[in-house]
């Protein structure tokens, strides 16, 4: 390995990922913190921290002035930069490389590209890789999308063109909601990501949404991964996730996995990334988009393959040849993911704060735990609500499911509200347990007569756990995520 030291552009449980992987490599590592981030696991975890001041990410993790300093008076050759924050930014990847370091991920143009949801459906268009009718550019008035809502046919969907995490996004019914929905996408599309183009396409109704993971080295091997279920989602953002799919045939996947295969191809793409699907209730299935960073539930897909994905990264961007054959990733067995998300889920998910007061969670060989929790984390409104994720792995879907109720239930995080109660009520559901069901699950099942029994059946269970606790016990704090060969 040519990559001697790499700083971790990011922090939490990503950060605690990438570090694991490293020791294991004998690759040395320098975290950033930032001042609310000073005594955070991923800064003592790591071989050398950096102070990069501020509390707010647009004060810390976003200023690439601040992390290239921090390379250089390290002494790194390669930055990874997790998910998230400067991820798929084009222009940190161009700074990275022109600071003469080792940037773990794709090419300053392939993120510039990918990125922009038109450019990448227009390259789809090339590579032969199906997407929804509509649009291939962005649309320049509301003359133009009204002639393309009626080509296409209601309901249709308003998507910025340069956005992600369900954020300028807007469903349009009929022509009496056009402009109003054209006006909120474009301006909601303008705030977040300084750049108000929108394009249309055809709403899928009931769709699944599956992903295929792809890693792609400078040497012209692209190897596919079998899919993702990501279809259990609150504001277009997923809650749990699983591999594989229930509605995916071997077929289907050979299907999507060579229409992913063209799509790297032709945007000469290295390093990982995650080509997202709509899947139709007919079994059409539409390109979305294109992530080109890892992707936050890449561990099951670790869980049913055997292969460490951030080892594959750092051995790509050390100019390495992928080892792997396409043989070598043919799923094995079942996972599912679950996002420990600080929010109140009995109050449609709004992001809530708080202190971890106890914390005890399930350990099992099955099991992961990537966490960055511990004793006196704080949860802050400046960054992602996501603190944590329960991974769990089954000989096959009905075990893993049973086990992934079984590390909910043993699952003791006390201090925030958090996705706990939701994610248990998701797996343990009629609809998930039979594989029937898609990206309106929440809507169609977290109802809240249910939500208020709940949340009294987890209040009772709270009360009775607090009671049995031994006050001078030291909490169990788990450790840092690791990949077990």
């Amino acid at each position: 390995m040519n990559i001697k030291k790499v700083l971790i552009a990011n922090r939490g449980e990503i950060a605690l990922r990438i570090i694991s992987t490293c020791k294991k490599l004998g690759v040395k590592t320098v975290a950033v913190y930032s001042d609310a981030d000073a005594l955070s696991m991923h800064v003592h975890e790591a071989d050398e921290a950096v102070g990069i001041g501020g509390v707010t990410p647009r004060e810390s993790y976003l200023v690439i002035e601040k992390i290239l300093d921090a390379a250089k008076k390290t002494g790194a050759d390669a930055v990874h930069p997790g998910y998230g924050f400067l991820a798929e930014n084009a222009g940190f990847a161009e700074q990275v490389l022109q600071a003469g370091l080792i940037f773990i991920g794709p090419s300053p143009k392939a993120i510039a590209t990918l990125g922009d949801k038109t450019a990448a459906r227009a390259l789809a268009e090339q590579a032969d890789v199906p997407f929804a009718p509509g649009s291939t550019g962005a649309v320049s008035s509301l003359d133009e999308v009204r002639t393309i809502a009626a080509e296409i046919g209601y309901p249709v969907l308003l998507k910025a063109a340069a956005g992600g995490g369900g954020k300028g996004m807007r469903v349009v019914h009929d022509e009496s909601e056009l402009e109003t929905g054209l006006a909120s996408a474009q301006g909601e599309a303008l705030t977040a990501f300084n750049d108000d183009r929108v394009f249309i396409e055809k709403f899928i109704v009931n769709p699944r949404h599956i992903e295929i993971q792809v890693v792609a080295d400078t040497h012209g091997n692209v190897i596919v991964f079998p899919e993702r279920e990501c279809s259990v989602q609150r504001r277009h953002q997923k809650v749990v996730e699983e591999s594989p799919s229930t509605a995916v045939s071997a077929e289907l996947r050979a299907k999507m996995g060579e229409a992913s295969r063209r799509l790297m191809q032709a945007s000469e793409y290295h390093n990982a990334a995650t080509v997202e699907f709509l899947l139709d209730v007919d079994g059409s299935f539409y390109f979305m988009e294109v992530n080109t960073r890892l992707q936050v539930e890449h561990p099951v897909t670790e869980m049913v393959t055997g292969v460490d994905l951030v080892e594959q990264q750092l051995l790509v961007a050390d100019g390495q040849a992928l080892k792997l054959t396409q043989a070598d990733v043919e799923p094995n067995g079942h996972a599912i993911e679950c996002r420990i998300c600080v929010e109140d889920v009995y109050n449609d998910f709004f992001p809530a704060t708080g202190t971890v007061t106890y914390l005890d969670l399930p350990k099992e060989d099955y099991i992961r735990n990537e966490s960055a929790l511990e004793s006196g984390y704080e949860s802050s409104l400046h960054y992602d609500s996501m603190v944590a994720k329960l991974v769990v792995y089954g000989s096959d879907r009905e075990q893993c499911i049973e086990r992934t109720i079984d590390a909910l239930d043993r699952y003791h995080l006390h201090g925030l509200k958090t996705t706990v109660p939701f994610c248990r009520f998701t797996v343990d559901h009629a609809a998930f347990r039979s594989g029937d069901y898609s990206t309106k699950f929440v809507g169609e099942h977290w109802k809240s007569t249910v939500m208020e029994s709940d949340a009294l059946a987890g209040l009772v269970l709270a009360t009775k756990a607090k009671s049995v606790l031994d006050e001078n016990r030291k909490p169990e704090f788990p450790e840092p995520a690791k990949w077990n060969n």
